[in-house]
């Protein structure tokens, strides 16, 4: 008997050869209704690519101009030409859990937009599930293995989009 109340979970993993293919994965999100309200959760080591992801995903969500990182400032947002809020996170510095209430950062998450977090593990018990992950790994051979997980009905749509 199924239990409706697992959690979903749904995988697939890709090899990036360089970064034409992290724009294929940027623009096939881009393109899914399901990304509006998504928390997608970005994981891996410095200079694995998460930046990247998430510059190639604004730019598909038609951001101009300088997207710079949140390393310092937590949490960059922007809004898309169609409305769209967008929050970028870096948890990388992210320390005192008190910075969590006193930045808003409970009232971003409840509310609407695209939530984008690197380092979401620093900032655990914090954030909602995400609706996706994305690891990234660097290899040997300069490319990247990219491991997709679906954690929600939402993030197994984005899953699907990119079958399409």
């Amino acid at each position: 008997m199924a239990d409706d109340h697992l959690p979903i979970v749904e995988t697939r993993t890709l090899r990036w050869q360089g970064e034409d293919d992290t724009d294929t994965l940027a623009r096939a999100l881009a393109a899914s209704p399901a990304l509006r309200d998504a928390f997608i959760a970005l994981h891996g080591d410095l200079g694995a690519g998460k930046t990247t992801f998430v510059r190639h995903l604004l730019r598909a969500l038609g951001i101009a101009g300088r997207i710079k990182s949140p390393t310092y400032a937590v949490v960059e947002p922007h809004e898309a030409p169609d409305g769209l809020a967008i929050y970028h996170f870096d948890f990388y510095r992210f320390a005192d859990p008190r910075e969590w209430d006193d930045a808003g950062f409970r009232d971003i998450f409840a509310g609407p937009g695209l939530k984008l977090a690197e380092w979401p593990e620093n900032a655990a018990g914090r954030t909602p599930p995400a609706d996706l992950a994305i690891k990234i790994e660097a290899m040997t051979d300069d490319t990247r293995s990219v491991t997709l997980l679906a954690n929600t009905p939402r993030g197994s749509d984005l899953l699907a989009c990119l079958a399409a």
